[in-house]
């Protein structure tokens, strides 16, 4: 150290200390805290890397199915229900289960299917609904109709334990040349048409709501649930009715031909009334009661094929990618805005119940 003495006026400096020796025993050293920073940010990156790689992943599955539905071969699995595996001809067993709205959806993927198999010579078209929608019933019709008439098939139906309204009117397809057949325990029958609606203006009144919309003409609010239906209203609605209600019976006189010689017996029958197997066998609404196996041997029976060269198959729905990731959520669906909008419309049905179809056909 310098001993010299400093100049009057220059104070001596302090004296330098050591930046080690200055910090309190036991407090880490900067360079040694970086390693926990640097952990932290890592997990943060992979949180955030596989946070992308899963929305990725599930945009993918999204576009696949999209792509996939695009082919309705690639909707519909073919899977062995009976007799010959790999028979030269086949029997393809149709599902429609549920409520049916728009017509669109697994059954018309089913009948495409059958349409564009060349093997398949006879169909069976397995019931199990309450009806639905005048169009979606009446379209399933078409596009069976023209599968039997165009591939010159024969379609013998199963009714399951509910075949009414639609579900009958669909079954009609099977025309002159097809048959019914109905289980021991099937409901069937519940010929007509209904358009639901309901007077909720007292209640709404009683909440202190009022019917105050803005329309170019009083008809226009045909059917709100706001007000009471007036005459005028009514009257409307049933000739709309009354046309569906016709409509129906003549495609029941199609598939039904004891019927057109005397329309008054279905007009008996037609009065929106559930019939047990066993009352519609006596009616003339089916042909036999008898379960799956006996519709497909009265296919078999109808196409003349040879039962030990035939192989009976089932269609089943293709489970998609988005599906199995997801569990099966996305295809059970939530009611949305669109859904209230259009049960709060009025609209026609073929249905065996004064209440409105809150699901999807599913949608059949």
């Amino acid at each position: 150290m310098d001993n010299q003495p400093h100049p009057e006026g220059h104070p001596e400096p302090p004296m330098a200390i050591s930046v080690a020796e200055s910090r309190p025993p036991g407090q880490p050293s900067g360079p040694k805290s970086r390693p926990l920073a640097r952990l932290l940010l890592l997990l943060l990156v992979l949180g955030l890397g596989g946070s992308l790689l899963l929305n990725v992943l599930l945009l993918a599955a999204a576009g696949l199915a999209r792509l996939g539905s695009l082919d309705s071969s690639r909707k519909v699995q073919e899977r062995f229900f009976s007799h010959e595996p790999g028979g030269r001809d086949k029997v393809a067993i149709l599902s429609l289960e549920g409520t049916i709205l728009s017509g669109e959806g697994f059954i018309k993927d089913q009948i495409d299917r059958a349409v564009d198999d060349p093997d398949v010579k006879a169909v069976v078209l397995r019931v199990d609904s309450p009806g639905g929608t005048i169009t979606g019933s009446d379209y399933i019709y078409h596009h069976l109709c023209r599968l039997r008439d165009e591939s010159e098939v024969p379609i013998v139906v199963s009714m399951g334990g509910l075949a009414a309204s639609g579900g009958y009117y669909v079954s009609m397809a099977c025309g002159d040349d097809g048959a019914v057949f109905a289980e021991p325990t099937t409901w069937t029958g519940s010929i007509g048409v209904i358009i639901p609606h309901y007077n909720l203006s007292e209640l709404l009144g009683k909440w202190g709501v009022e019917e105050d919309s803005i329309a170019s003409h009083p008809l226009k609010q045909i059917g709100s649930f706001a007000k009471p239906m007036t005459d005028e209203e009514r009257k409307i609605l049933q000739e709309l009715v009354d046309e569906s209600f016709t409509q129906f019976k003549d495609v029941i006189k199609e598939g039904r031909p004891a019927f057109r010689k005397d329309p008054e017996a279905l007009d008996a029958l037609a009065t929106g009334q559930i019939y047990s197997a066993q009352q519609a066998l006596e009616h003339g609404l089916i042909d036999k009661i008898g379960f799956l196996e006996d519709a497909v041997e009265k296919a078999i029976e109808l196409a003349k094929l040879d039962e030990k060269d035939v192989e009976v198959v089932r269609y089943h729905r293709e489970p998609s990618l988005v599906g199995v990731l997801l569990g099966g959520r996305a295809a059970k669906g939530q009611p949305d805005l669109a859904t209230l909008l259009e049960l709060s419309a009025p609209r026609a049905y073929y249905l065996c119940t004064w209440l409105p179809p809150l699901a999807e056909s599913a949608k059949p």
